[in-house]
């Protein structure tokens, strides 16, 4: 049994064509909701610096307000997926998405009344709405067959794109919307990232119906429909007892965290030698359209090639990324390459790294590991982007992108030896793991 279009009561069995239809559906009504909620993020986060550092009074905490946005994003990502696991796709992003809506409005009141604490406690509320939009690439998965699982989940990806660009350059039209008001004009972004958030609340709950996960599950093997699986122990059992979920575990963290701890500080770097804030957006901006852009290209070699083949991709482009960004110093063309193709790796990485965790585990426990994932993933990013400040003053930008590139080694030798000890084809599912 299955749902029936428009609702999530139950419906007779679909069959193969109808699936496809509605995994067409689901794709559409998921980019649309990426596009839209993926804007409200990069609105306000370009402008979290500066509004710390005018709440608290020093610059000394600016970095705070962003560091409390990736803590919230990845505090909500279990709890999320427990709601997910019980309720369905539906439920949890709605959810997210109106926790971040609220975090926005308490941003704004914190700048009103110059709380530095309710800052933080915002940002981190905020944090959830960066959470919704992972989520919703493994969403895009669970009606997708094992053959397409890394299309589905890279075109989703790569709806991100439109907000990524453009919602860094609204910041400052967001900003002088609010002037004369009692709003500060830095809160304005958050502002309009919270009506952003409530309109993409809006639609998943109104247009993601049936719901993708809800429905996945009916259609699953009987064997597969027990609610015993579904718990977050069950989940860290299934990753445990898979080589590939381990591994896939492993690409997606240490993708991001290289990505994150080497990206934050090209900007310094930069201005080290010279370039002036327009190139240092253009680099950005060319390391973004890496990340986004090209995420189909990865999703389609991920299901042609195999998930193995573009994780062993990701460690030999974010490897050759760190040693064109680590030793570019005043060639900015150099820098500029580097930080594409970091971007580049990135994609490569989470896109076969999010199909591979999805092929590995059962049907029962994927939302539990999926939310498992994101929490290591965002876990780790913190503390890299952390510790990329540190290295970079202690030491320097080149250490810093080698200390990056260190970081592939494991990912890539528990790629190699994964594909030696389990030569089956990483295209699709292992026995006992449903479609």
């Amino acid at each position: 049994m299955t749902a029936s279009p428009g609702t999530d009561r139950p419906a007779p069995p679909l069959g193969l064509p109808e699936v496809a239809r509605l995994q067409k559906r689901t794709s559409r009504v998921l980019m649309a909701g990426q596009i839209l909620g993926g804007l409200g993020v990069p609105i306000s986060i370009a402008l979290a610096p500066v509004l710390a550092t005018e709440v608290s009074g020093t610059e000394a905490l600016s970095g705070f307000a962003s560091t409390a946005s990736v803590i919230g994003t990845a505090l909500v990502s279990l709890p999320l997926a427990a709601l997910m696991t019980a309720r369905g796709r539906r439920p949890g992003l709605v959810l997210a998405y109106g926790i971040g809506a609220v975090g926005a409005g308490l941003v704004v009141l914190a700048a009103t009344i110059k709380s530095f604490p309710l800052l933080l406690l915002g940002m981190a509320a905020f944090g959830a709405a960066s959470s919704a939009n992972l989520q919703a690439r493994f969403a895009a998965a669970d009606l997708a067959a094992p053959d397409h699982r890394a299309r589905a989940i890279s075109v989703v990806v790569w709806a991100s794109t439109l907000g990524a660009v453009l919602g860094p350059n609204l910041s400052a039209p967001a900003s002088r919307s609010f002037a004369g008001t009692s709003i500060p004009e830095t809160a304005g972004p958050f502002v309009w990232a919270a009506v952003v958030f409530v309109l993409t609340g809006v639609l998943i709950a109104v247009l993601l119906r049936p719901d993708p996960l809800l429905t996945a599950r009916a259609l699953a093997a009987p064997g597969e429909q027990s609610r015993e699986g579904r718990s977050i122990r069950a989940g860290i059992t299934a990753v445990r007892s898979s080589p590939r979920a381990r591994l896939a575990l492993l690409t997606v963290a240490v993708s991001h965290t290289t990505m994150v701890s080497i990206m934050v500080m090209t900007p310094m770097d930069l201005g080290h030698h010279g370039a002036g804030l327009e190139l240092v957006g253009l680099v950005i901006s060319g390391h973004i359209a890496g990340m986004f852009a090209f995420s189909p290209l990865m999703g389609w070699l991920a299901d042609r090639l195999g998930r193995l083949t573009v994780i062993g991709l990701a460690a030999g482009l974010l490897s050759v990324a760190a040693l064109l960004a680590g030793t570019a110093g005043p060639s900015h063309g150099q820098s500029a390459l580097g930080l594409f193709l970091l971007g580049l790796g990135w994609s490569a990485g989470m896109v076969s790294g999010s199909a591979l965790l999805t092929d590995s585990v059962p049907q029962p426990a994927r939302a539990a590991v999926q939310g498992l994932s994101d929490l290591t993933m965002n876990t780790a990013a913190g503390v890299g982007g952390a510790a990329a400040g540190v290295i970079m003053s202690q030491a320097s930008y080149g250490w810093l992108n080698a200390v990056g590139a260190s970081l592939l080694l494991p990912m890539a030798a528990l790629a190699l030896f994964t594909a030696r000890r389990h030569p089956v084809d990483a295209k699709t599912p292992p026995p006992g793991v449903s479609s």
